[in-house]
């Protein structure tokens, strides 16, 4: 499982970060430093990058760890695009990078605190991390600090130390390892990098301490350009430190990876003397990631036992009177664990709690605990209370309340006009995100609900094809192709681009089977 992942080979083979940070100002008073990354455009090109991380990706997407949950990632993403607009604006991020990485985060279901980057431009985000941390700008800092090893270019410069390496030789090896610690076994992780080849790319993959320093430097800038509180990346040194010393036991693999030295913690804090003092951001904003916070406490752990404890929360006593952000977390994170143990009392206590604290707090903090609401209502088969709550809910288009009302429009009995609105809404969407596969998969289920089997195994098509899994894409366009020629479609709108589709993407996978055989690397 990816909860393994999160341990010392897979942080090392991952290429993770510290999180050290340097100051933006220092940063464009000295346009002269150079940029260590820049080697690698000689060894490894971004397009030849980005399919390295694309194939390790592909692997990583069939864990079941990988977690696809549409509010968290609109709230990762939400932190994630300033900081890829201030990169932009200080020239950290190419117009050659712009092109061709992915430049995206995902979320691994962990309760370990770790993060990490991916060749081509990938993020990987433990929920630990997230429920770590009291403040969207101490998130934002990690984020920020694993930017800059991506626009700087050191994974593809510690990956292409040797030419006659083929990308697929080391996604191969990376993708070993992770496979290995996937088994929670120490001794078939080492098994597996004992080899000349395999131990080249894990020592190619570790970071220098020049790298981290031009990291903590750029970093820095990063976060202080898109606006973030740069207390925030004190603030996490001190908590990271702090709950590490308390207890390790495995659990902030962060750490063995990104030391913490007493030089790292000083200069973060000297730093702050020459920023803007933002003091942790707008007070809505504290509250909306305490509610963020409580949800990632409740998903990263399915255990009962810890459930059990999470929906504690919801329990009224003096302590919960507080009214504070730490307070609503503690209530989202008893309503996601009570719904889970199947707990309607505790949910529902947990829920008008958390509902009480967010009222005052702006709509975004309300909208994320209509969404736990909904979301509550749906696993206890409530369909039409929970159509209540939706159509009441301040929703905004966003990804996660798209999402939620397509699971709602799938249920039998949905009423055809909300079928009919969200089958558009999401046709709308993967328009514009053809590589959104939770929503293909959505769009799937509501084409099922209305009836139009040829347009769903379509979208199931693109579902697989979004997570790279072009033979199953492949699979499902031909039952498409055959469905749609029994029942004489196949000049139809949807037969005719269930055609196209396929052609396209054996073409891709003879390509890509060509590049294989050839182990060409760009």
């Amino acid at each position: 499982m990816l909860a393994s992942v999160s341990a010392s080979v897979l942080a090392t083979v991952l290429v993770a970060a510290p999180v050290s940070l340097g100051v933006a100002q220092v940063a464009r008073a000295q346009p002269s430093l150079p940029s260590l990354g820049d080697a690698a455009a000689e060894d490894l090109t971004v397009g030849a990058e980005r399919r390295l991380g694309d194939r390790i990706l592909r692997e990583i997407r069939r864990d079941p760890d990988w977690l696809d949950d549409p509010v968290l990632q609109d709230y990762l993403n939400s932190l994630w695009q300033p900081l890829l607009a201030a990169a932009r604006a200080r020239g950290d991020l190419s117009d050659d990078q712009q092109a061709h990485f992915a430049l995206q985060t995902f979320l691994v279901r962990d309760r370990s605190v770790n993060a990490f980057a991916l060749p081509g431009g990938y993020v990987g985000v433990h929920l630990g991390l997230i429920a770590l941390t009291t403040s969207r700008d101490e998130l934002a800092a990690v984020l920020a600090h694993e930017l800059s090893h991506i626009t700087q270019r050191h994974i593809a410069r510690n990956i292409a130390s040797s030419r006659r390496q083929s990308m697929l030789g080391v996604a191969s090896m990376i993708v070993g390892v992770l496979a290995a610690s996937r088994s929670q076994n120490a001794d078939a992780a080492n098994a597996v990098i004992v080899g000349g080849q395999a131990a080249a790319v894990q020592g190619q993959l570790n970071f220098s301490r020049d790298m981290e320093r031009e990291a903590d430097r750029v970093g820095f800038g990063v976060l202080d350009a898109a606006g973030y509180a740069p207390e925030g990346m004190a603030g996490m040194f001190d908590r990271l430190q702090f709950a590490s010393r308390l207890n390790d036991s495995g659990q902030f693999p962060y750490l063995r990876t990104h030391p913490l030295t007493s030089e790292r913690i000083a200069e973060a804090r000297g730093r702050l003397g020459v920023v803007t003092d933002r003091k942790g951001g707008p007070v809505a904003a504290q509250w909306l990631h305490a509610a963020m916070q409580g949800r990632a406490r409740a998903m990263m752990d399915g255990r009962t036992q810890t459930l059990t404890r999470l929906a504690g929360g919801g329990v009224p006593t003096a302590a919960a009177a507080a009214q504070t952000p730490e307070a609503l977390a503690t209530a989202c994170a008893a309503a996601v664990a009570a719904t889970r143990l199947k707990d309607v009392r505790v949910a529902d206590a947990a829920l008008a709690r958390a509902r009480g604290l967010a009222a005052p707090q702006g709509e975004a903090v309300v909208r994320a605990v209509q969404v736990l609401q909904v979301e509550s209502l749906l696993e206890r088969g409530q369909s039409a209370e929970a159509a209540r709550v939706l159509s009441s809910a301040v929703l905004d288009g966003s990804r996660a309340g798209l999402l939620l009302g397509a699971r709602l429009a799938a249920l039998p009995g949905s009423e055809a006009t909300l079928v009919s609105r969200t089958r558009e809404d999401l046709q709308t969407w993967v328009a514009l995100h053809a590589d959104d596969a939770g929503a293909w998969l959505a769009l799937a289920q509501v084409n099922e609900r209305q009836g139009a089997p040829l347009a769903a195994l379509r979208a199931h098509a693109e579902a697989r094809f979004a997570q790279g899994d072009l033979v199953g894409a492949a699979d499902r366009l031909r039952a498409g192709q055959r469905l749609a020629r029994s029942n004489g479609a196949v000049e139809s709108m949807e037969g005719v681009i269930i055609e196209s589709r396929l052609k396209a993407i054996e073409q891709q996978r003879r390509v890509e089977m060509e590049q294989e055989r050839s182990g060409q690397r760009d």
